[in-house]
């Protein structure tokens, strides 16, 4: 399993359940890397989609305590239960895209993390662990720099060094 997110200086990565930066190389990298695969994420960030839709062209697994079953993703009531259905895919096709909480809690389980950086402040309420300061994270791929819509972004990625199993 990997996590995917973009991240400011202060690794905020977001703000009013919502993005912090309109970052268009970003969205496509995202797109990009997440299309034909899984995508895990918690109830606030499916909210935070367009008219509380999942994502096209993806399997969408929720993490919703409480939630209806949904005809158009996959709702899950538990870390548990949210286990039992990531195993049915291939580790390398789940990805992680949010919210804070399913990150936190997702973390350990994840063999990679593929962070957009952003060389701004976006004033966030929500935020990523400073990989930089975890010592199971090791950086093992930057990008060049490119400016996008007026920032400076770094396609990076880290591996863990110590992968929890699900």
């Amino acid at each position: 399993m990997k996590a995917i997110l973009h991240a400011d200086r202060e690794w905020g990565i977001g703000k009013n359940n919502g993005l912090m930066f309109k970052i268009p190389a970003d969205m496509k990298f995202f797109k990009n890397t997440t299309t034909g695969n899984v995508v895990v994420m918690g109830s606030n960030t499916l909210k935070s989609f367009p008219g509380g839709n999942p994502l096209k062209d993806r399997v969408n697994i929720v993490l919703h305590p409480g939630g209806e079953k949904r005809g158009d993703c996959i709702v899950v009531q538990s870390v548990e239960e949210l286990f039992a259905e990531i195993k049915k895919y291939p580790p390398e096709k789940v990805f992680v895209i949010g919210g804070m909480m399913m990150y936190k809690t997702l973390l350990p389980y994840c063999d990679e993390v593929l962070v957009t950086k952003v060389d701004a402040v976006g004033g966030a309420d929500a935020y990523f662990e400073n990989l930089d300061l975890n010592k199971n994270f090791k950086l093992i791929y930057e990008s060049p720099t490119e400016q996008t819509n007026g920032y400076d972004i770094k396609f990076t990625t880290y591996k863990n060094n110590s992968v929890l199993k699900y």
